[in-house]
């Protein structure tokens, strides 16, 4: 029984034993191409990083710029020939474009391209060709550049799209050019007592933040012509002038600082104005004159024209200050808007006393007896404007008599009569008041005239002192 089983496991053995070797050897196969396939994957991997290394050039370049201009050797937070004579720095300005001037916040937005020159020796490098080598501003953090700022300024801000507007020029001998493209918002103080007959005058001023005089002298590069603008259209105003100029500012913790200005000179058109605020104006001043040609008796009508006219001037007077700066002077449209208004509001005032004036004489003909009893001081103010004089009774004039005595014929031998003067007393004031208060339909007659007289003579001395 023991040497039947024995002899069964002797004869499994010899079926299992070949099977395992079999499968051994395919391990040990499989194991050997994985590691040489991931030999040459690693290879591979290695030619692929090698080839993209190579292809950075960008990276590569700048690392050899860094060499070739020896940016490590030096100590760039100091300024080109520190201790010695300020360094002189050349600003070239190109105007692009005014984006917009606010009366209300008083400044001005001005995007235009701002060029610095000077020569740091320390950026010199060797050159077969002398060409210039062109960077961008990642070069620029690593570098001196002059801290130039603009005075006043409110916002500022450097463009980035698609990368940063700046260009950075190495020559050979160490001369650089530093260019940015900014945008900046200004402080202009204007001047409104002539507005909107005015003419402003705005400045950008450029100065060095940390160095004055004498370590950074800041210059006009090309002198006049180192400001240059493209063609500058503006809605409301024409730019008469654009020039540079240049000065010193002082400041007592830190001394004198030279400072550059951009000077332009704007003149406002008028035309815009003339259309929203001027016709307008006169209009509502020549429609308050239409109720003097309305019958006096007529009052719906006349005081609802006087007071439209009178609101209608409120409105453009609120809409014009609404759009300017709370200043503390008298503006030149005020003095023009205001002016109008009394026009407009006297117009109203000479009804007032028209019909205040037309009842008292009617009481005074009434208390006199012209008037009959019957007759209704109500109906004489009537809502339709019309006279009702047929209800008055007038006393008709006594008839000529046809035997009216003769003078003497004259006797041919005396002198013919001589032609006398007809003597006139002439009226005191106070005779040509009464006069006026008991014909108070005269007031209408003297205003139809008087009101655009004395209209077109302010006009005549406001254009004349203010175009």
């Amino acid at each position: 029984m023991n040497i039947m089983l024995l002899a069964f496991k002797l004869l499994l053995l010899s079926w299992i034993w070949p099977i395992a070797l079999l499968n051994g050897s395919h391990f040990q196969s499989r194991k050997k191409n994985k590691d040489v396939s991931l030999g040459e994957n690693r290879r591979q991997g290695s030619r692929i990083d090698f080839k993209l290394k190579k292809s950075d050039s960008t990276k590569s370049m700048l690392i050899k710029s860094e060499q070739l201009l020896r940016i490590e050797d030096h100590d760039f937070a100091m300024r080109p020939g520190f201790g010695g004579t300020a360094i002189p720095v050349g600003i070239d300005v190109q105007v692009e474009s005014i984006d917009s001037i606010s009366e209300v916040n008083m400044d001005f937005t001005m995007t235009l391209y701002l060029r610095h020159y000077w020569k740091d020796e320390r950026l010199a490098f060797p050159s077969t060709n002398n060409k210039s080598r062109t960077f961008d501003g990642r070069l620029v953090k690593k570098i001196w550049v002059p801290d130039v700022f603009f005075v006043h300024s409110k916002r500022s801000f450097i463009h980035d799209t698609t990368m940063e507007n700046i260009m950075l020029r190495v020559y050979p001998d160490g001369n650089i050019l530093y260019s940015v493209r900014i945008t900046v918002t200004a402080l202009c103080s204007m001047d409104f007592s002539r507005f909107p007959l005015d003419t402003q005058n705005c400045s950008l001023e450029l100065e060095s933040y940390a160095y004055n005089e004498n370590d950074l002298m800041l210059y006009w590069k090309n002198g006049n012509d180192s400001l240059r603008t493209d063609e500058i259209l503006l809605s409301q105003f024409f730019i008469e002038e654009f020039n540079p100029s240049n000065g010193l500012a002082f400041y007592s913790s830190t001394g004198w600082y030279n400072r550059l200005y951009i000077n332009f000179i704007l003149r406002r058109h008028i035309f815009f104005f003339m259309l929203q605020t001027y016709f307008p104006t006169m209009l509502m001043v020549m429609l308050s004159w239409v109720s003097f040609w309305i019958d006096r008796r007529a009052v719906p009508a006349r005081v609802s024209l006087g007071i439209t006219t009178v609101l209608t001037m409120s409105t453009i007077i609120t809409g014009v200050s609404a759009s300017m700066p709370q200043v503390s002077y008298v503006k030149a449209v005020d003095i023009y808007l205001w002016a109008s208004f009394l026009f407009v509001f006297l117009s109203v005032i000479e009804y007032a006393a028209v019909n205040y004036l037309t009842t008292l004489e009617e009481m005074r003909k009434l208390k006199r007896g012209k008037l009959p009893v019957s007759f209704n001081t109500t109906q004489a103010m009537a809502f339709d404007g019309c006279f009702h004089d047929n209800e008055i009774e007038l006393t008709p004039f006594p008839e000529i008599p046809h035997n009216v005595e003769q003078p003497p014929p004259r006797n041919s031998s005396e002198p013919p009569p001589t032609e006398g003067r007809r003597l006139r007393r002439r009226r005191s004031l106070k005779s040509n008041v009464e006069y006026i208060m008991n014909n108070s339909h005269i007031i209408d007659s003297y205003s139809r005239i008087l009101f655009p007289a004395a209209y077109v003579l302010f006009n005549i001395i406001y254009w004349s002192l203010y175009s």
